[in-house]
């Protein structure tokens, strides 16, 4: 009888016990269940905004402009009614003339979030910064805008071993920075020459769309290069802020450039020089002079004026095919021959470094280049036996100036290492200032 009474008691006790963990058990699901509710709850779509807008109030449609397409036909394409799209380019027109849409050039559209997904806003960017929003949601209207850009300062240095592109090369930097730098050294460092054991140090600065996007290096602020053991600085000035001027100068406030540009386009090689005895085998070894430097290019490289002046002759000829003349002043002049298309009119003002035309193979010509003429006292010259003038100074008002602002940028050059391996980069980042 004390047995049994012993067992009931504890089968109750095993029943309650099991009944507490079960217990305990659904009430720590309830509590896991509900820690994991609240935790959903917390969450929501993060804002993403571009071109001024939150997606997440869109349904975001992107392609690029194909063959065949306009704005009428992308909206149509998009269930948008022709009288809608008319409304719209009618009232666009004063601010974006749709008709200009590039083929390959993006677009964005932005859509009602619904089962229409009826397009509200057109988006187009011509290039990596600019961008065109033609906004239909409420009244209809156009503007142009750019991304955001953000400016970074680098430094970077190194010793030369074959040449300066390689150089930059090895370090993961683009050989945009060395067409810069070969372009500030124009008239005192051959690049063409450079020996081995030169070495470098340059501070520039990078650009950066949207924070991430790299569009490539935005300037050079400053430089330092050892050719031959001999030191050459540069330092990036602005010389007048209402016409945006910017030179570089030395330590002790000297141009470093001259009145003309050596090169009119950033070339592979110079495929024949000025020559006046010039005998060529296809007209029997005849003397024919060439009074003209060829600067051999790719098909559509920018061609620049070397110097700023007025086009006299934007035409073409047989021999010449598209070309260009500039005349600089009462001395120089100078032609630019063979070119695929030109950028300038006749009469118009061009600035030194202004893009005149492209590289082409127009006229008589059996290969892709530019032939530059140089034109003295009416006499047609070899440029690089000329002793041409250097560019303006620096004025004496702003030299003091100068002086002062290029002190902690020459101190800073100046620390940076270039007795390095020439494989290993000395690259440091500064964000210097962001644009919108």
């Amino acid at each position: 009888m004390e047995r049994k009474r012993i067992t009931t008691l504890g089968r109750r006790c095993l029943i309650v016990f099991a009944t507490a963990l079960l217990f305990v058990g659904c009430k720590e699901e309830e509590k896991q269940q509900r820690e994991e509710v609240k935790e959903v709850a917390v969450l929501e779509p993060k804002d993403i905004y571009e071109f001024g807008f939150n997606l997440n109030d869109y349904i975001v449609k992107r392609d690029t402009i194909r063959s065949g397409d306009s704005f009428g036909v992308i909206m149509e394409r998009n269930r948008l009614g022709y009288p809608k799209i008319f409304q719209i380019a009618e009232k666009a027109r004063d601010s974006f003339d749709i008709r200009k849409l590039q083929i390959g050039k993006p677009y964005t559209l932005l859509c009602s979030k619904d089962t229409l997904q009826e397009p509200k806003c057109f988006i187009y960017q011509p290039n990596k910064e600019e961008y065109v929003v033609v906004n239909f949601q409420d009244s209809i209207h156009a503007y142009k805008s750019r991304k955001p850009i953000k400016y970074v300062e680098k430094e970077v240095s190194g010793v030369i071993t074959s040449n300066i592109s390689e150089a930059l090369d090895d370090k993961g930097i683009s050989f945009i920075l060395a067409y810069k730098m070969s372009d500030i050294y124009a008239w005192t460092i051959d690049f063409s020459r450079l020996q081995k054991g030169d070495k470098f140090k340059v501070i520039y600065t990078d650009k950066y769309i949207d924070d991430s996007i790299y569009a490539g290096i935005a300037d050079i602020k400053a430089a330092y290069f050892e050719h031959r053991n001999e030191p050459f600085y540069a330092f990036e000035f602005e010389t007048d802020k209402e016409k945006g001027l910017i030179d570089y100068f030395n330590e002790e406030a000297k141009n470093l450039r001259r009145a003309f540009l050596k090169a009119p386009v950033e070339y592979k090689r110079i495929s024949s020089r000025y020559n006046l005895r010039r005998r060529i085998a296809l007209y029997g070894n005849r003397i024919r002079p060439h009074k003209g430097t060829d600067f051999a290019a790719d098909i559509g490289t920018p061609i620049r004026a070397t110097a700023n002046g007025t086009v006299t002759k934007s035409a073409y000829t047989r021999g010449n095919g598209n070309y260009v003349k500039i005349k600089h002043n009462s001395t120089y002049s100078t032609q630019y021959l063979h070119m695929k298309k030109q950028n300038v009119k006749a009469g118009q003002y061009v600035k030194q470094g202004d893009v005149i035309g492209w590289v082409g193979m127009t006229g008589n010509t059996s290969g892709p280049h530019v032939c530059y003429r140089f034109w003295k006292n009416g006499k047609q010259v070899d440029p690089f036996k000329q002793k041409l003038p250097e560019a303006e100074p620096i004025s004496d008002s702003l030299k003091a100036k100068y002086l002062d602002y290029i002190k902690p940028i020459k101190v800073q050059l100046d620390k940076i290492d270039s007795d390095v391996d020439p494989l290993i980069e000395s690259n440091s980042e500064n964000l210097i200032t962001q644009a919108y």
